[in-house]
């Protein structure tokens, strides 16, 4: 057991804290993590997450044809709703993340062909 002072509001305190185990602790639940990401399909166009954040909406699955522009996915990010736009036409080669996921900057989040 460690021993610290504490000093809240000018009173001092003494306190005693014993580690129970070695897991790290967490102030907020896991959320499912994005997969690894992978390479593209041969030929094939990534659409990356441009922000760390939690998918909140997969509006598109594998062989879906999409216009340039039209939201692919949303991606919630310090409280804000950021959709993922498709960057051309095409149709949806893969999709990389599932609604809950949550991603980091550049994770793979679908292939466009």
């Amino acid at each position: 057991m460690k021993k610290y002072k504490v000093i809240v509001d000018g009173q001092e305190y003494e306190v005693g804290i014993e580690a129970l185990d070695t897991a790290p602790l967490s102030a907020t639940p896991q959320k499912p993590a994005a997969p690894a990401a992978a390479a593209p399909a041969a030929g094939g166009e990534a659409v990356n997450s441009p922000m760390p954040g939690t998918i909140l909406a997969v509006n598109v699955q594998e062989g879906t044809a999409v216009k340039k522009g039209q939201a692919l996915m949303i991606l919630e990010a310090m409280k804000m709703e950021n959709e993922i736009n498709a960057p051309r036409d095409g149709v949806i080669a893969s999709v990389n993340v599932q609604k809950g996921a949550a991603v980091e900057s550049g994770t793979l989040l679908c292939t466009l062909r």
